[in-house]
């Protein structure tokens, strides 16, 4: 007969046990989470968005909110702030991790290749926040030109990625060591 003391916690006491696992869960760091979508029209330009809260162009997405999917959050920044409705699937082409800058902690983007947009989609798209300015569909030379160079970077690893059909795992917009 095994001595009851020395089964496992969680046979033991299953509340302590989860207890436990709550006080080491809220010792763990918590990162930022955002989503970006690849989208292109018909001549493979990408769609970027001019933001009001910060001065370069973006990529259109935005951040999760607590204990939400990426491509949850994905689906709902870009019908909140586009009226745009993406596909159910989406493949995903690139994990960036961004250090700590400024007042920010590190973040994780996940980039998901949302597809062409049909000319209807594209004539639909309406800015319906106010979180954004404007959106463009932009060449490459464009796109380089209005973001940030990690971001740029994201982007153009993202395209590689989605073209090739793999995933690219970047830390600040360079391939990870």
């Amino acid at each position: 007969m095994t001595d009851p003391d020395l089964r496992p916690l969680y046979e033991r006491d299953p509340a302590a046990w989860h207890a436990q696992l709550a006080e080491g869960n809220a010792r763990q760091a918590r990162k930022r989470v955002a989503a970006d979508a690849l989208i292109r029209d018909h001549d493979g330009r990408v769609l970027l968005v001019d933001p009001t809260y910060k001065p370069d162009w973006d990529t259109p997405g935005g951040m999760a909110e607590a204990n939400e999917p990426p491509m949850d959050a994905l689906r709902r920044e870009l019908a909140e702030e586009l009226n745009l409705q993406l596909p159910e699937r989406m493949a995903l082409v690139c994990v960036d991790w961004v250090a700590p800058h400024g007042p920010w902690d590190d973040l994780l983007t996940f980039v998901f290749d949302a597809g062409t947009l049909t000319a209807d989609e594209i004539t639909a798209l309406r800015i319906t926040d106010a979180e954004l300015a404007a959106f463009e569909f932009c060449t490459s030379d464009q796109a380089q030109k209005r973001l940030r160079p990690y971001v740029w970077a994201r982007l153009s690893a993202a395209i590689t990625a989605a073209d090739t059909g793999t995933v690219a795992y970047l830390h600040n917009g360079r391939p990870s060591p």
